[in-house]
């Protein structure tokens, strides 16, 4: 599966490259050791390659359209990496493994609408263990003891949506806000993300859909080299999660060693910084999460999210 990803990937990759559009490359690395060298629960490690493109456009009410794709990877762990003890499971060990095609179309009003589907897997097909005991072995970190209660195998189908609108609007501002929400659908996740999320820069921002914020910054006239942006950005949130597979098992059997019920309602949020220059997105987030599971140990955590985006002539 990870090979098939890989390939497919980089040939889609290589055949919009062949076309000469505009188009941007990168990477995006969460770890919990971007904000603690404490920490090292839960959420612990993700990556997503990422490649999108502008496609045509002839709808006066859309400023572009941008066809994405990803190539990602999540690892959960409970409590602590040594965890051989069946009860020092707060949360399951699991990997998620997926890849994702999506469209995002960025309205002139600065609204913005984005529609993606991924396939993957959760489970020992997502490759999860043998990437955390790689790194770890790879830097010298402790040995990761548990992988053997992780979630077993479950096929991933989701469907995501986001939208988002802007409020209060004006032509030219040093601070802005967006009423954002998000609901994804499938055999993985079911949830919704309501919030707001505001900008604030020292300079005059650039509108939504020529920004970084929501991945807009590429422009059929590449002007891009002609602006800048720098600005610091927070997003409160509310989160409902109906299910969730990394903790609860597959939806169609329940042969997974360790698993517990959800908190539906938790308390997310967002903060951090983004940057463009030329043809380089940088970003750097710090991201809180509230307690996900049931039980009497799990508590909330946080992690930190590195992304590096690059535009191609």
């Amino acid at each position: 599966m990870l090979k098939k990803s890989l390939l497919l990937f980089v040939f889609v990759s290589c055949s919009v490259l062949g076309q000469k559009r505009p188009t941007e490359i990168g990477i995006v690395f969460d770890n919990d050791l971007y904000v603690s060298t404490v920490n090292d629960k839960y959420y612990t490690n993700g990556f997503e390659f990422f490649y999108r493109y502008l496609i045509t456009n002839e709808n006066e009410k859309v400023n572009k359209k941008i066809v994405e794709f990803r190539l990602g990877q999540y690892i959960y762990n409970p409590q602590t990496i040594r965890a051989d003890d069946y009860y020092k499971n707060d949360r399951p060990f699991a990997g998620y493994l997926f890849g994702e095609a999506g469209l995002n179309v960025f309205y002139q009003n600065e609204s913005v609408l984005k529609i993606n589907g991924q396939l993957g897997y959760v489970g020992p097909n997502a490759f999860g263990e043998q990437v955390q005991r790689g790194f770890h072995d790879l830097f010298g970190y402790r040995n990761v003891y548990g992988w053997e209660y992780q979630i077993k195998n479950a096929f991933a189908v989701q469907a995501n949506v986001f939208y988002s609108v802007k409020l209060f609007p004006k032509k030219e501002s040093y601070v802005d806000v967006q009423f954002q929400a998000e609901a994804s659908v499938g055999t993985i996740f079911n949830s919704l993300t309501v919030g707001p999320v505001a900008r604030f820069s020292l300079k005059k921002l650039l509108p939504v859909y020529n920004s970084n914020l929501y991945d807009g910054s590429l422009r059929a006239d590449r002007n891009y080299k002609e602006e800048s942006e720098f600005y610091f950005y927070a997003s409160p949130k509310v989160n409902y999660q109906a299910y969730d597979a990394t903790i609860q098992g597959s939806m169609f059997n329940d042969n997974s060693p360790v698993t517990f019920p959800l908190e539906p309602f938790r308390f997310n949020a967002e903060a951090g910084l983004k940057y463009r220059k030329n043809q380089w997105n940088l970003s750097y987030s710090f991201l809180f999460r509230g307690r996900e599971a049931r039980n009497s140990v799990i508590q909330d955590y946080f992690y930190g999210s590195i992304g590096v985006g690059y535009l191609l002539d």
